[in-house]
């Protein structure tokens, strides 16, 4: 009869540690779409053109001041 109170008290504490709360899981990751790849592409092309928009830019500063005489700075 011991063992029959005894395994009877062990599975009762068990069920009650295995159904206690534990830590809230972590929130999911933002779902990837199909159109990230593209847009990070987007988002890259858009950086290359502001680096050549800017390049060209100072190019054209250089030969209107060459044009009007002034030092190169």
């Amino acid at each position: 009869m011991r063992v029959l109170g005894f395994s009877t008290m062990l599975l009762a504490a068990l069920f009650t540690q295995a159904c206690s709360p534990s830590a809230p899981p972590d929130p999911p990751p933002p779902p990837k779409t199909v159109l990230d790849p593209m847009r990070s592409e987007l988002d890259r092309a858009r950086g290359v053109q502001s680096t050549v928009e800017r390049s060209a830019d100072d190019t054209r500063k250089a030969i209107d001041a060459q044009e009007r005489g002034d030092s190169t700075p």
